[in-house]
């Protein structure tokens, strides 16, 4: 399933690693072109998920309208699929009051979802999910892991082997079709360049200006009460799922309070598998041809930014 080219055609894409600015480019380019924003992003679909995600503030989010922020509770699943629908209908929603949709956020598989769709694949087999649970349970998750590498070397590099679900999927659909669900996913044929939209970019910093970035992000992030938010997610009456607990700088957390960790080797776990995450990142953007580097020094404000893509969409 995808969304219908002729209405992807209407919409504006603006990706980027993490912590690379591109929210704030986003509100910049929304003022600028008449447009609301689409999170483009798997976690800040949680509510209560606020610190962790770097998700738009309150104040931000009455500024420019926000879509699928705050629609899933945290022990909640959603699929690609549902994203999609969820995609498609905000998109009609804002050009039906005569507005610009512009997807913003950093998460690489919705990206090439929504510009090549969904492979579907076959249905779930209640028998076979269920013995991989069970492998799962005894044999640990990297034994899993491991199992996906062997029959599927480039999903096993996309996935962390504790995103269990999406590991089970992947092993799932090899053992139903033969087929591995990298290859199969990849016969999605890219864009015609007619059909893409006006704006298909992603912010592309300097290595070292992007880490040091990350590396204080984390710090306020735990300056602002991470800690504490993970604490009151797990207190909830139904805690947290298990997509949500594999969150990036949600697991480290909880191991810390699990006392895994200390806070310190915490706060360094976080900001390693930070860096680790913006570095695949740009492997996603970089493998979709649809999509271009907008080349940045890490100088420009979000206002400048947005002004010279403002000027590339007009143009």
């Amino acid at each position: 399933m995808r969304i219908p080219v002729d209405l992807l055609r209407r919409c504006l894409i603006l990706a980027g690693p993490t912590a690379a600015g591109k929210s704030a480019v986003g509100l910049e380019l929304a003022e600028r072109i008449g447009a609301e924003i689409i999170a483009l992003d798997s976690m800040t679909l949680y509510r209560g998920m606020d610190i962790g995600t770097a998700k738009p503030s309150r104040a931000e989010r009455e500024r420019i309208p926000h879509h699928l922020i705050d629609i899933l509770d945290p022990h909640e699943e959603y699929s690609l699929a549902e994203y999609l629908v969820a995609a498609e209908a905000a998109c009609r929603e804002i050009l039906g009051r005569g507005k610009t949709p512009l997807f913003v956020g950093g998460t690489g598989l919705y990206l090439r979802s929504l510009l090549r769709g969904v492979f579907d694949g076959p249905p779930a087999d209640p028998e076979v999910r269920q013995c991989l649970e069970d492998l799962a349970r005894t044999e640990g998750e990297l034994a899993l892991h491991r199992r996906l590498q062997e029959v599927d070397l480039a999903t096993a590099a996309r996935l962390h082997p504790h995103d269990i679900r999406r590991v089970i999927r992947a092993l799932e659909v090899h053992q139903l079709t033969g087929i591995p669900l990298s290859r199969q996913q990849r016969e999605a044929a890219p864009l015609a360049p007619g059909d893409r939209p006006p704006l298909v970019g992603w912010l592309a910093p300097p290595r070292d200006w992007l880490y040091d970035r990350i590396n204080r992000r984390v710090e306020e992030m735990f300056a602002a009460g991470l800690v504490e938010e993970v604490r009151a997610l797990l207190d909830a009456p139904q805690g947290l799922g298990p997509t949500a607990r594999q969150g990036l700088g949600y697991r480290e957390v909880i191991e810390y309070l699990n006392g895994v960790h200390s806070l310190a080797e915490a706060i360094t776990l976080i900001q390693t598998h930070t860096r680790q995450f913006a570095k695949r990142q740009h492997t996603w953007f970089r493998n979709l041809e649809e999509c271009s580097p907008i080349e940045i020094t890490g100088s420009e404000s979000p206002a400048e930014l947005a002004e010279r893509l403002a000027r590339q969409i007009s143009g």
